[in-house]
């Protein structure tokens, strides 16, 4: 079977970017490219990045893409609501129910609009890389563009239909898992434990 590794890599404003890579293959892809790309190049060292992709448009999400594509050949990749609202430019324009190759493994978008409108959420497996859209005990903090009811009604159309078991990787913050913010983050209170 297959092995992922995932490194996390703590960059500027306190964003999480994300490696992840196939132990056979050796190809990556880099979740969340911020600054200093430097930082994250170095961590991928030795590996075919393959995809460097934005869970949205945000700076401190994005801020490292261009630098890091010219360090590591990566094709770049955001949802096309977030390209416009930023005017951020991408080699893939991603959507909802896209999956993309890379290794071993397919990773496949959710498009979990809220935070910003093209906020997008990754899933490989039982691993879902979630950007602001849910952090540990909260969600991401709301900004000019963040439409809240919308933020939550991505969470319960997208990420409650998880399993409990999968592992949340946010864009701030520790990882947790699905099950243990239906429990404790206060955004969930009076929903009542999902059967």
């Amino acid at each position: 079977m297959a092995k992922l590794s995932i490194v996390k890599v703590k960059l500027d404003r306190e964003v999480n970017s994300y490696i992840l890579s196939c132990a056979t293959t050796k190809e990556a892809v880099v979740i969340d490219p911020g600054q200093p790309a430097e930082k994250i190049a170095e961590q991928a060292a030795g590996l075919t990045v393959k995809y460097i992709l934005a869970t949205h448009g945000h700076p401190g999400h994005v801020g490292g893409k261009d630098d890091l594509k010219a360090a590591t050949g990566g094709e770049t990749g955001i949802h096309t609501a977030d390209a416009k609202q930023f005017l951020r430019s991408a080699d893939r324009y991603l959507l909802d129910g896209d999956e993309l190759d890379f290794g071993e493994f397919k990773i496949q978008v959710l498009h979990t609009p809220g935070h910003t409108p093209g906020s997008v959420c990754f899933l490989v497996a039982n691993h879902a890389f979630v950007g602001d859209t849910i952090l540990a005990g909260g969600i991401g903090r709301q900004m000019p563009e963040t439409d809240v009811r919308r933020q939550m009604m991505s969470i319960g159309t997208k990420l409650l239909r998880l399993a409990p078991s999968t592992a949340l990787y946010p864009g701030h913050g520790p990882a947790t898992s699905l099950e243990r913010e239906l429990a404790q983050n206060p955004i969930f209170r009076g929903a009542g434990a999902r059967a």
